[in-house]
């Protein structure tokens, strides 16, 4: 990210509002982008529900990025079922607003957090046509671990679950 446009990026907590938004930015985004229909839209909506409704703020958490003001970009860092582990969901960059590092901002805070919240592992699922987000999980340490073709969202994709360990150097 060049100086200039890190002085411009700040990450927060979530304002009201914000919840909604990435639910609406992932949706809008996601069919523009991939052609998936409404059914991820209400798989994000359950992801933001569950947070809004029964998080732990000491393990959990939600970043918001804002360029010049303006929400461009979000993460969540939440349990897993897994016992020390942490999961990353939801890493959404506008894209206006991409080229800025706004991603690697938002994956490293969701790391640095899980990381000092003594999560032993941090693990995501995403899918093989993400491949900008994919380069962001490569760059932070994170592995493939395992890929499972599926249809879902209204087209046939590769799911990928990636982990990346935490108590290791």
């Amino acid at each position: 990210m060049t100086p200039e446009a890190a002085a411009h990026v700040r990450l927060r907590d979530p304002l009201p509002g914000d919840l909604g938004w990435m639910v609406h930015r992932n949706a809008v985004l996601y069919a523009a982008e991939f052609g998936w229909n409404t059914d991820y839209e209400g798989l994000v909506a359950r992801i933001v529900a569950d947070f809004a409704e029964d998080h732990d703020p000491y393990l959990e958490r939600v970043w918001i990025a804002e360029l010049d003001g303006r929400p461009v970009g979000s993460v969540m860092c939440v349990r897993d079922a897994a016992p020390g582990t942490a999961r990353l969901r939801l890493l959404l960059v506008e894209p206006e607003a991409r080229g800025h590092g706004i991603g690697d901002l938002l994956v490293s805070a969701c790391v640095d957090f899980a990381r000092e919240q003594g999560y032993r592992e941090l693990v995501l699922w995403t899918n093989d046509v993400l491949r900008a987000a994919r380069g962001i999980y490569q760059r932070h340490g994170f592995v493939l671990t395992s890929e499972r073709p599926h249809r879902s969202f209204g087209v046939d994709l590769v799911g990928q679950d990636w982990r990346l360990r935490l108590d290791e150097p």
